[in-house]
């Protein structure tokens, strides 16, 4: 084992750069003027010892931002398994993000208003094209591998089927190669319930000085209940009251809760004082629109035509994309490196969660793809 001096040290977090890529035009027809996408960048691009590129592209989930260090913790930085001493990391916000990307609150290049309303429907395909906008502006010609889970995930497969004579490798984990008919469902669900608060006003709430939060939480709610496993949350709460509150009162009051009530409530609170709504729909929808197989001769056909390797990892637990989805992945994916099971309580955040056993099944996929990095690892034990 090794010793806390061994240890891997903390990554200095770079800071947020935003790029102009130009005029855009969205996979349904909508152009869009002055787009940007932000990104941090640790370290440099440049070559390995086999001539190969040494830039690694993470993508976010659905409310992440460009600090991979910090939401994918233990994964990403010096001597993880995303090692950000020997690879060039980029981690954008896509496209329709409120961290510093062209999102529905950020100023419209033509009045300076944000976009609200404008801002038009995007699909996962937008976001891997813009990002691509985005590596054609900063010069970069290859990628050694892209690595994503959740949103993320569907972003990196987007990737490997647009452009895979531009990445060597892929790694997609916990996601499907398309949105089933119940998420969609229950993604539209979130989408309503922002979109039935009264602050919403068809978009366009930003110069009122009330945001749609009730909305907003109200989807978190629903969406975090899918996040997690069911048995880790009743093993959690159970039918325990909060403290101090009795919700088996002789009438039901929304200030006597179950502590699951009151957790859900702190994870809607936290959401809602750090993401935009419009941002939240705009993503949402996005999701709702995945298919690897849209105008590609359908699923199993368009996966097959991937012609790069594939790593796929689930969760077991995951009730949002579960873990038969990923199985369905591996089985028709034309160059499937490996299939892998992340075994947790947790659910679909397992992906960010369980650090550990990810950290291990990335630093195979990188054995695989980086061979003479594989020695970068040999001191640090997982």
């Amino acid at each position: 084992m090794t010793t806390a001096a061994e240890q891997p040290t903390a990554s200095p977090t770079p800071p947020l750069r935003r790029e102009p890529i130009g005029d855009f035009v969205t996979e349904a027809g909508v152009a869009m003027p002055g787009v940007s996408i932000a990104y941090r960048q640790w370290g440099t691009p440049g070559q390995l010892e086999d001539g190969g590129s040494n830039v690694v592209i993470v993508e976010h989930a659905l409310t992440g931002d460009t600090d991979a260090t910090d939401w994918w913790a233990g994964v990403v930085g010096p001597g993880h398994a995303v090692d950000t001493d020997r690879y060039c990391v980029i981690c954008s916000n896509a496209l329709g993000g409120c961290s510093g990307s062209t999102g529905p609150s950020t100023p419209h290049p033509e009045d300076g208003r944000p976009w609200g309303s404008r801002f038009p429907a995007i699909s996962i395909r937008d976001q891997v094209r813009a990002e691509r906008a985005l590596l054609d502006r900063l010069g970069i010609e290859s990628v050694r591998a892209v690595v994503g889970g959740s949103m993320g995930g569907a972003r990196t497969l987007e990737w490997a089927a647009i452009y895979p004579e531009f990445l060597q490798a892929a790694a997609v984990i916990a996601v499907s190669a398309r949105a089933s008919a119940w998420q969609i469902g229950i993604q539209s669900a979130q989408i309503n319930a922002i979109e039935n608060d009264p602050n919403w006003k068809g978009g366009d709430y930003y110069a009122t000085g009330a945001a749609p939060s009730f909305g907003l939480a109200t989807a978190r709610r629903i969406a975090h209940l899918t996040y997690r496993g069911e048995l880790e949350i009743d093993e959690r709460f159970g039918t325990r009251a909060q403290r101090g509150e009795e919700p088996l009162g002789p009438y039901r009051t929304a200030k006597q809760r179950f502590a699951v009530q009151s957790y859900l409530d702190h994870q809607a609170a936290k959401l809602a004082e750090r993401f935009d709504a419009g941002s939240y729909v705009a993503l949402t929808e996005a999701l709702n629109r995945h298919d690897i197989g849209r105008s590609r001769g359908g699923l199993n056909r368009a996966l097959s035509e991937i012609p790069i390797p594939v790593l796929v990892a689930g969760v077991d637990t995951d009730i949002l994309y579960p873990y038969h989805q990923q199985e369905h992945l591996s089985r028709n994916l034309g160059q499937l490196l490996a299939m892998h099971k992340i075994v947790s309580p947790v659910g679909h955040d397992g992906f960010l969660t369980e650090s550990r056993q990810l950290g291990r099944i990335l630093r195979h996929f990188f054995a695989e793809v980086d061979p003479a990095g594989e020695a970068e690892f040999a001191d640090f034990v997982i």
